[in-house]
């Protein structure tokens, strides 16, 4: 295993031995069982584990989510419970104790988990102590990760904020999922090191969005020989090979431009051969194209397209593996 880039020592826990409990320390029992240890393999036969990303299907609200989830044979959903930004509109869920209660019937009646809760944005105005109650429901729920972005040009505050919610995140057994975006303030891998390196809290691991780290000028190779402990999923999406010009193109892109795994142009064999074989998929791949389908039958094409790349990056890894041998 090669050397992490500067800014990056690896946590006291590794990929096999002490990784911190995932799942959440007051969930029900019925979380509980939703919740899995790993979540590395799939219920469903899938290549890997899959989980579908709520921005996959913005439009959808929480129950119509769990349905697409299931009808595109995915194990899980990513719920957004949190706005990343004052603008943005969601369904909104926590405190609706007849909306959750219908969610938790939905989840167990389909077998789909809740894999995350998303997406809290730490911008100058972030108050961490008011986003308990989001973690109450994701642990209720029996979400593993919390998905958080960087977004304040103060490193010091953005330090200090990301320390916060991982300690409160840890007292519900979640972990802290940091995404890098093209966009935003925290917008390299070195920026992204750098802040796990400064707060090292167990939880806090680092998120690779394909489109992400191909747009802010990273590549799969940046990742190859790092700990597998570092990565806790991927968001998996493709997209055409020219970068957008500016960022409001970047963020249209990044929103709602994406295409589904393996219709575009990204190197997403070559990132799943960097990253661990056993990693957990969620897919991110919101499309204008499909725009005008259900969302059910938008997981189904999603699902499918998603299996069809993981079944050839599988086989080009094991090809690859017995080319060694010869």
């Amino acid at each position: 295993m090669r050397a992490a880039p500067p800014g990056w020592r690896e946590p006291h826990w590794t990929a096999r031995h002490e990784r911190p409990a995932e799942t959440p320390l007051r969930a029900s029992s019925a979380a509980t069982t939703r919740s899995a240890a790993t979540m590395t393999r799939s219920p469903h036969g899938n290549p890997a584990f899959l989980s579908l990303a709520h921005l996959t299907l913005i439009d959808a609200d929480p129950l119509t989510l769990v349905d697409a989830a299931a009808a595109g044979r995915f194990d899980a959903i990513g719920l957004r419970i949190v706005p990343p930004m004052p603008t943005d509109r969601i369904v909104p869920v926590i405190g609706d104790e007849v909306l959750i209660r219908d969610i938790e019937r939905r989840l167990d009646a389909t077998g789909i988990r809740v894999f995350d809760i998303e997406a809290v944005w730490l911008t100058p105005e972030t108050d961490v102590v008011r986003l308990r109650p989001a973690l109450e429901l994701g642990a209720r729920l029996g979400a593993n990760h919390l998905l958080v972005v960087g977004n304040d040009p103060e490193a010091g505050r953005l330090r200090d904020n990301f320390a916060g919610l991982c300690d409160l995140a840890a007292g519900f057994g979640i972990g802290v999922a940091l995404e890098m975006m093209s966009y935003v303030a925290l917008n390299t891998l070195p920026k992204a090191f750098r802040l796990l390196d400064e707060v090292r809290r167990p939880n806090a691991r680092l998120l690779i969005d394909a489109l992400h780290l191909m747009r802010s000028g990273g590549k799969p190779a940046d990742l190859v020989g790092l700990s597998p402990a570092l990565f806790p999923y991927v968001h998996l999406c493709d997209a055409a090979a020219a970068r957008p010009p500016d960022l409001e193109r970047l963020r249209y892109e990044g929103r709602g431009g994406r295409f589904y795994p393996g219709e575009g142009e990204l190197p997403l064999v070559d990132l799943m051969h960097a990253l661990p074989a056993d990693i957990a998929v969620a897919v991110e791949a919101p499309c204008a194209a499909y725009a005008g389908l259900s969302p059910l039958e938008r997981a189904r094409i999603c699902g499918a397209a998603t299996r069809a790349l993981l079944n050839a990056a599988q086989a080009a890894r094991t090809a690859a593996q017995w080319g060694k041998r010869e």
